[in-house]
């Protein structure tokens, strides 16, 4: 398994996922992509497992992508989804049994919208939240213009994803976000007491359920990405979006 990703099993047949990329705060890097789509597939393979909880490390939860792949996406020379790459955005949303994306921390673009595709979401009062694309002056990847819509309303998802601005967990709260927002320390329990729920069920009932709420968006979204690629196509090769990169990332 990989060293940043690892899988535990906190509770019979829940499966435990762990981000801990503490030198790169669980960026998009190649090894934290790679780890993910280990830890998915080694956990939908084990017929054990009826739930799944995701999470990150301390103050973080996934922060997204690099600052190299984004000035490699607006160069050209690479883009959100690479071929032969795990989709990273999708995972939680392909994993057959139930996913809970308990956001211990701060959860940014496109580790934000990973987040948003899961079954259930917790946010933490004390973190922040983005979708912070049009930060840097280019439209929304990762699924968002989609999901966004689907998980949080579309009065909200307009305002994270034009906007790109940072929203704390307690001001989610008061906009009354249709998750739990908890003290950062209740978070993953919380989490784990819903995943062992769960766990209570036969597996395959919960598969079939599962596949039934979400075979909807699971059809959508090869054509929404391919939408949002044709807009990256538009916005990415902005002179100003390379600026917004190079002057605005970390910020």
């Amino acid at each position: 398994m990989s060293q940043v990703v690892t899988v535990t099993e906190p509770l019979p047949g829940v499966a435990q996922i762990v981000m801990a990329d503490r030198e790169h705060k669980n960026t998009f890097t190649d090894a934290l992509l790679a780890g993910l789509g280990e830890a998915f597939t080694r956990v939908a393979a084990d017929e054990r497992y009826k739930a799944v909880v995701l999470t990150g490390y301390g103050t973080y939860f996934c922060s997204g992508g690099t600052r190299d792949a984004l000035l490699g996406i607006q160069e050209g020379t690479f883009t959100f989804q690479p071929e032969g790459v795990p989709s990273a955005y999708s995972l939680a949303l392909d994993c057959p049994i139930p996913v809970i994306s308990a956001m211990q921390g701060h959860a940014i673009g496109g580790g934000l919208s990973m987040g948003l595709f899961a079954d259930f979401v917790i946010f933490s009062r004390e973190s922040v939240y983005t979708a912070n694309f049009m930060k840097f002056g280019f439209t929304p990847g990762f699924g968002s213009t989609r999901i966004f819509p689907a998980k949080l309303g579309l009065a909200l998802a307009q305002e994270f994803l034009l906007t790109g601005r940072t929203f704390r967990g307690t001001e989610l709260a008061e906009r009354g976000v249709p998750f739990p927002v908890r003290p950062r320390d209740e978070v993953l329990p919380a989490a784990l007491e819903l995943a062992g729920n769960l766990a209570e069920k036969p597996r395959r009932s919960l598969v079939v359920l599962k596949d039934h709420l979400v075979r909807e968006l699971r059809e959508q979204l090869p054509a929404v990405i391919e939408q949002e690629l044709a807009m990256h196509a538009q916005t990415l090769h902005q002179p100003e979006v390379r600026d917004l990169v190079l002057n605005r990332y970390g910020t």
